[in-house]
């Protein structure tokens, strides 16, 4: 082990040394050994105004009927789950919320955050049914504590709905396409997800390649 990955410590589980995992022509890449996260050091992060600009360049739009069945494939499976009239939160929700639109449209009562496009953090003192993440949680500086948190925002019996891509061995990792996008800091298999419904004594749900729904079971 490298003196390197000896000063890492896994930004989830801050638990087993981390080992690297890949290199690239831009970053290198560690993998916790406990609970699988893949994630770049903090030395490769982009600063928030450069972060900010690449989400500026999405073309994000609630009548896309295109990007509303994309994002279908986290609201459907949670819908199957919500009560009428849950009361949500969409986390992260980016420059053209429309997961919200989608639970909204269907009963549901649906806050905003993101912390550059609705930074109102008075909907993080409330508690909700259910919380959304679609396509957020990669770009986490600080997973542990914004896990922690979103989860302190659950009802009993309410659901975190999660979007991202998992990642898979080394040899996939090498070809895809998803670390090149370096707002990707984060990258989770289906193991860090059952560490995480574990440390959570969760219910735990994989819905196709990239949705995962966790219930908060007290």
């Amino acid at each position: 082990m490298s003196k390197q990955s000896q000063a890492l410590s896994c930004p989830l589980c801050t638990d087993t040394p981390p080992q690297h995992f890949h290199k690239d022509k831009t970053r290198d890449y560690y993998r916790c050994p406990n609970c699988h996260l893949t994630f770049v050091p903090e030395r490769y992060h982009l600063s928030l105004a450069d972060e900010l600009a690449e989400y500026q360049l999405h073309q994000n739009d609630p009548n896309d009927p295109g990007y509303r069945r994309f994002l279908s494939r986290l609201a459907t499976p949670l819908l199957q789950q919500l009560s009428p009239a849950s009361y949500g939160l969409d986390f992260g929700s980016g420059p053209g919320p429309t997961l919200s639109h989608l639970l909204s449209e269907q009963g549901h009562h649906v806050n905003l955050y993101d912390p550059f496009f609705a930074p109102d953090t008075e909907v993080l003192d409330m508690i909700y049914d259910f919380i959304t993440a679609s396509e957020v949680v990669e770009h986490l500086r600080q997973p542990r504590q914004e896990f922690e948190r979103l989860w302190s925002l659950l009802h009993p019996g309410g659901w975190l709905g999660i979007m991202t891509k998992l990642a898979l061995d080394a040899e996939a990792f090498s070809r895809w396409h998803y670390k090149n996008d370096h707002t990707h800091i984060l990258f989770f298999s289906k193991t860090t997800f059952e560490w995480l419904a574990d440390h959570w004594q969760a219910r735990l749900m994989f819905v196709g390649k990239d949705v995962i729904l966790l219930q908060k079971t007290f």
